[in-house]
């Protein structure tokens, strides 16, 4: 291909005890070894957070993003790193937006409320940290989940940039359109549930147009090159593929 692959959603880790694969016992999973999965997909940068297990309270936040900086000092210009942060914990995140600016960091998220203990997006601190965010023009990158609670987010914020993740299967992908075509300012992931069902990249493409499409994988969760074969398999023009792969990632994100 003659066109730059970047993944936008992949969750990398520090301790080998955080990596998300399922399979990681029969799998290698050093850092040369994850760089060396990225350099056999043609994929030349990956962004997304280090995701730990709750420890009830800020502390495994606030250690995902000391060890994401970590990797970015490892990976060089190959990891663009995102921050986590809760609405359960006001100061301390604002704290660690804060620190991603000061980092030159623009991406919050992947994040998860199932997994780090807050119920939805669609509430008043999360809302009061969306507005923080929201003055350091930083893009927040959502795991899709009550996705009627997602669109009152992003409508009570039109200028925050969210990128949903996860296209899902086919009544979610519909549900994903219609809020795309409401609120400029959601953009999808191509990463997770939905890429095997031929047709999907198409539909997206079809109906709220290449630009607002972003490639990613889930990696290590998921196998990268199945994504990669799951754009180039579909009747897109190479401009989309292109729009796909890194050019919106690299807009929206001003690389």
């Amino acid at each position: 291909m003659s066109f730059e692959i970047i993944d936008f959603h992949m969750h990398p880790f520090y301790e080998k005890e955080d990596c998300m694969c399922f399979h990681k016992e029969v799998v290698g999973f050093s850092y040369d070894d994850v760089m060396e999965d990225m350099k056999k997909a043609g994929i030349s940068k990956f962004c997304g957070s280090i995701i730990k297990t709750d420890s009830g309270d800020f502390s495994h936040i606030k250690e995902s993003n000391e060890e994401a900086l970590k990797l970015r000092g490892i990976y060089g210009g190959a990891y663009i790193p995102g921050f986590q942060i809760s609405p359960n914990f006001i100061e301390e995140s604002m704290i660690e937006i804060d620190k991603a600016h000061k980092n030159g960091i623009k991406l919050i998220g992947e994040l998860v409320p199932y997994l780090h203990e807050w119920e939805d997006y669609d509430n008043p601190q999360f809302s009061f940290l969306l507005d923080y965010i929201g003055k350091y023009d930083m893009i927040v990158s959502l795991h899709s989940i009550g996705l009627d609670r997602m669109e009152m987010m992003a409508k009570k914020h039109p200028d925050v940039t969210f990128v949903f993740a996860h296209p899902g299967e086919k009544n979610i992908v519909l549900q994903h359109i219609d809020i795309m075509k409401k609120c400029d300012n959601v953009y999808l992931d191509l990463s997770g549930t939905g890429i095997l069902r031929y047709g999907v990249v198409k539909r997206l493409v079809s109906d709220v147009g290449a630009e607002r499409i972003l490639f990613g994988t889930d990696y290590p969760i998921c196998n990268p090159m199945a994504y990669i074969g799951g754009v180039m398999g579909e009747p897109l023009s190479d401009r989309e593929k292109e729009l796909i792969f890194s050019g919106n990632t690299k807009r929206i994100l001003g690389l």
